[in-house]
């Protein structure tokens, strides 16, 4: 299972209700957050949820309310005994702008490692996630996040028997690609069914809508989309600074297919003091649509489990 919240659903200032964007998920004990604007560290302890358990960090873009937080964040993860290396993911420039920032926050006692997205798509394997980044339309370098959970087939063991895997690798092969036994090398598809239904999540903000975001949402468990502004004379400021508006993330979300299960908006202007109130106008367009407020949370299960 994956358990999800939105840390800030803010854009451009953090109000006294609202903090700054950003988004923080974890699986197996592996903790990932995506943008670390303003307050993401009250976001954190509010929810309860570990410091020390941060692995990754991805940047959608590098504008302040999106990664004006993290210098207090690497402190509070140090602070919390954190030792391991933490992946920093993000656009072009992303060894430069962290680092600038770290001029606050220089001594810390584990290691960054930078990954810097160079493709309009680019997909990532660590610790457990697949994360697929997607370049969006802002007015700078911005991407969306993919966030996957794949689950492998069920164990057969008659499968296993047919294809002569001899049982003391079993159980390895249940957890990896591979085992050698004797010389022979085994695979994880000679004793494994088809591979189930995992969880996916999407994440997109700070954009004009484009195809790719419909595209990449398609079968999303969960949609966590941009709605910067949820008034209906807004359509010209989303158009001139980029942003989107209630509609649009609406549109995107119905033109995915399969549409995703439900969404999330979030990145409201700091003009839009309840965004809730909005939110019935898109109904039409996407059902299952929440204005979310800071600290919404969920927790997302495998298919199967969900019917036990």
């Amino acid at each position: 299972m994956l358990d999800l919240c939105l840390l800030g659903t803010g854009g451009m200032m953090p109000l006294t209700y609202r903090r700054l964007t950003s988004l923080m998920t974890r699986f197996n004990g592996k903790g990932l957050i995506i943008d670390c604007g303003e307050g993401t560290q009250v976001g954190v302890r509010a929810q309860g949820w570990s410091f020390h358990d941060i692995d990754i960090i991805c940047f959608t873009h590098y504008h302040a309310d999106h990664i004006s937080g993290l210098p207090g964040l690497l402190l509070s993860m140090g602070n919390a005994d954190r030792r391991e290396p933490v992946t920093v993911i993000g656009p072009k420039g992303l060894e430069r702008t962290v680092n600038a920032l770290r001029v606050i926050a220089p001594e810390l006692p584990f290691e960054l490692k930078f990954i810097e997205l160079s493709e309009p798509v680019q997909e990532l394997k660590l610790l457990g996630y697949r994360i697929t980044a997607f370049k969006v339309n802002h007015s700078i370098a911005c991407y969306g996040y993919s966030i996957n959970i794949d689950r492998a087939g069920r164990f057969d063991p008659e499968k296993a028997k047919l294809n002569n895997v001899p049982m003391r690798v079993w159980s390895k092969l249940q957890k990896n690609p591979t085992a050698e036994l004797d010389g022979v090398t085994y695979t994880c598809d000679m004793i494994l069914g088809p591979e189930r239904k995992g969880i996916k999540v999407t994440y997109c903000t700070d954009t004009r809508p484009v195809k790719i975001i419909s595209e990449m949402a398609a079968g999303s468990d969960l949609f966590i989309c941009e709605g910067m502004y949820g008034e209906a004379d807004k359509d010209d400021k989303a158009v001139e600074h980029k942003h989107m508006t209630f509609y649009e993330a609406a549109r995107i979300a119905a033109a995915a297919d399969p549409m995703p299960a439900q969404m999330w908006l979030t990145h409201y202007s700091p003009s839009l003091v309840n965004p809730a109130e909005f939110v019935g106008r898109i109904k039409k367009i996407f059902p299952n649509v929440i204005a979310a407020k800071d600290l919404r949370s969920v927790t997302l299960k495998f298919e199967e489990d969900e019917k036990e």
